[in-house]
């Protein structure tokens, strides 16, 4: 059942989604304020679930350009968002934060610039694992039971983050290298058969 056209704005996907970026600064403050405590976990855990929600609503009611630019966007603020603040309070490392901010902000910046040239990359399932070990990893550095007994537990899941961040970016620009060259192949291809007609 598709109920929205590619260029629906106001969709409960997107509803969905604004409202995760809403409440992100929240969480933020709560992180920032208390660092672990159960408060914070809840309110993590149901801000990454509405990912899940999101995806599911515009599966089901259809997909829109605003949705696929708004829904990783959010995304990346609440990860981001939480792992900074994380590192603030010293829970995480800057190093590892680091280079998952850079991976991401590279790779948005490249699939924005690829996407204008009409070139489309499709997510792989290393990308949905790697969201999901950063989603791990702060909610581990968030739960009060998890940084009592294992301390550890959480910076070496983000150092596992780290890895498959960096891979699937990887991954990422050969995908975009390949699919530039078919494109330019299949333009060539065009151009010299209407300059043959």
């Amino acid at each position: 059942m598709r109920a929205f056209g590619p260029s629906a704005l106001v969709t409960p996907a997107n509803g969905v989604t604004v409202a995760r970026a809403a409440f992100t600064p929240v969480l933020l403050l709560v992180i920032g304020g208390s660092g672990a405590s159960y408060p914070a976990l809840a309110l993590w855990i149901t801000l990454a679930a509405s990912d899940g929600i999101d995806g599911y609503l515009a599966r089901r009611y259809g997909t829109t350009r605003s949705g696929a630019f708004l829904d990783p966007l959010a995304d990346k603020l609440l990860v981001l968002g939480a792992m900074v603040t994380l590192a603030a309070r010293g829970a995480f490392g800057w190093v590892p934060v680091g280079l998952i901010t850079a991976r991401e902000v590279t790779m948005s910046g490249y699939r924005s610039w690829v996407g204008r040239r009409g070139v489309s990359i499709p997510a792989r399932r290393s990308a949905k694992a790697k969201t999901a070990v950063q989603a791990v990893a702060v909610g581990l550095a968030l739960a009060p039971i998890a940084t009592r007994r294992t301390p550890w537990l959480a910076r070496v899941v983000l150092w596992v983050a780290v890895a498959l961040t960096l891979g699937s970016g990887v991954q990422y620009l050969r995908d975009g290298t390949r699919a530039a060259r078919l494109r330019s192949v299949i333009d060539g291809t065009t151009e010299v058969a209407t300059d043959a007609g």
